[in-house]
């Protein structure tokens, strides 16, 4: 189990960046100071540390927070911004309102997409795991601006907005 103590054993934590401060291997002493890990093609800073691969910034909450939380957010959604004002616990839910907007989007709005049938925008955010309705608009920046009120009202301080 990797505790507070092991982390600091190992790794140095500076402006949301982690270095080696010890490596286990004689031949791997050149890393010892250098920035741990790579870029994973996931965004995140991932380091192959006691036989597993580890995210970055979960390894620098446990060193900073001393525990490790299910789910931790990036507040800005930079996924290599580290620095630990950037970090929070949260849970899935919180997580997930605070994602980006997906590839398939095709409005250009979190939560405003085109309804054929109405030929309207609708509205809908998630709200406790489930798609809530908001409403149907003719125009598309009132309707982008009512999806953005919802998302303060349900998502409060995890709302995205783009």
């Amino acid at each position: 189990m990797i505790t507070q103590q092991l982390v600091a054993k190992y790794f140095d934590h500076k402006d949301g960046h982690l270095y080696w401060k010890k490596v286990a291997h004689p031949n791997k002493q050149y890393l010892v100071g250098q920035e741990v890990g790579c870029i994973h093609q996931t965004g995140y800073r991932h380091v192959t540390w006691k036989g597993k691969v580890h995210k970055v910034h979960r390894l620098i909450f446990l060193l900073e927070h001393g525990y490790l939380p299910k789910e931790i957010d990036h507040i800005n959604g930079d996924r290599q911004d580290n620095r630990l004002e950037n970090l929070r616990e949260v849970t899935r839910s919180q997580n997930q309102y605070n994602k980006t907007i997906c590839s398939n989007n095709t409005s250009g709005s979190r939560g405003v997409s085109w309804h054929k049938a109405s030929k309207a925008w609708v509205v809908r955010v998630s709200v406790n795991q489930k798609s809530k309705l908001i409403g149907y608009f003719k125009d598309f920046e009132f309707a982008d601006l009512v999806a953005q009120e919802a998302r303060s009202l349900y998502h409060g301080q995890f709302a995205r907005h783009h």
